[in-house]
């Protein structure tokens, strides 16, 4: 049987709910500005809901949102990005990891977590990243590098902790002979994003990979596809990143699109093909890359 995996990411829900004084002390001043002189004009609510209708068409059996999520964190930001998570699907058919936007500030950081809490749930009682679910014969492990910064920092860190419950995850799963998907917001691999907007502990998440594997490492931030590798100790595990699921066209990065994982076995061979969907320079929803990872 084929496992059809769905990955979305950096939805950026708009407009920003008009903030009232309190809520823009510190870090949300220069974003709230950036949204309303920049990104509003880059991020289209109804290209995200034409993109999101082609992707329930497509029937995937489980659907990955890889954060950025919301803006500078409003609770009234909050509360929509919750309503439209749900649309996608109840907490079975959906999994959620936040990204640095989701993490603006401490409170919003807190609030995150509470919030989307049923979407990030796995299969054991602790609560936390990284979380573990197992669909179809895959294991989806999603971590969390969504931390707050200072202004004009996008950066992101998972920590000693994540890095070695990860470890301990690829390897339980390893030995069930699943399909390992780690899922998380910002590029984990060395080089993976400009300076100040990196993974801080990238190599550290390297060496997990490379001591344990993984058949596939998913992620959003940068806003464009991309598709890197980093070693393993019997294959390079794929890591792909994916556009902004809510850019018009024509603006400075790529148009909205979303991947389509389908993950099989042929024999004893695992076998991954992503197939990239996503907006042309019509606005058309097309097919636009087809690859064997």
């Amino acid at each position: 049987m084929t496992f059809l995996l769905a990955h979305l990411s950096d939805a950026h829900i708009g407009p920003i709910p008009r903030p009232n004084l309190a809520e823009l002390l510190g870090k949300r001043v220069t974003g709230y500005v950036n949204w309303l002189y920049k990104r509003a004009g880059q991020h289209d609510m109804g290209v995200l809901s034409r993109l999101v209708e082609d992707m329930k068409a497509q029937k995937p059996d489980h659907v990955l949102m890889t954060g950025d999520i919301v803006n500078i964190g409003l609770p009234a930001e909050i509360a929509l990005a919750r309503d439209w998570l749900a649309s996608l699907g109840g907490p079975e058919e959906v999994s959620y990891t936040p990204g640095n936007h989701d993490a603006y500030v401490a409170d919003a950081t807190q609030l995150v977590h509470e919030v989307f809490a049923p979407w990030t749930a796995g299969e054991t009682a602790a609560a936390g990243f990284p979380y573990l679910r197992r669909r179809g014969g895959v294991a989806l492990i999603g971590l969390d590098s969504g931390v707050p910064t200072g202004p004009f920092i996008a950066s992101g860190r998972l920590g000693e902790e994540q890095l070695s419950a990860l470890g301990a995850l690829l390897e339980q799963t390893k030995t069930e002979g699943l399909a390992r998907v780690v899922f998380l917001h910002h590029p984990p691999h060395v080089g993976g994003a400009r300076i100040l907007r990196g993974l801080d502990d990238a190599a550290a998440f390297e060496d997990v990979i490379a001591r344990h594997g993984a058949e596939l490492v998913l992620h959003g931030h940068n806003h464009k596809p991309s598709l890197a590798h980093i070693a393993g100790p019997l294959a390079a595990a794929p890591v792909v990143g994916v556009a902004s699921a809510s850019a018009r066209p024509g603006g400075h990065y790529p148009a909205a699109a979303y991947n389509l994982y389908s993950i099989g076995r042929e024999g004893d061979r695992l076998r991954i093909n992503m197939r990239q969907r996503g907006l042309n320079e019509a606005g058309e929803i097309v097919e636009m890359a087809a690859v064997d990872l």
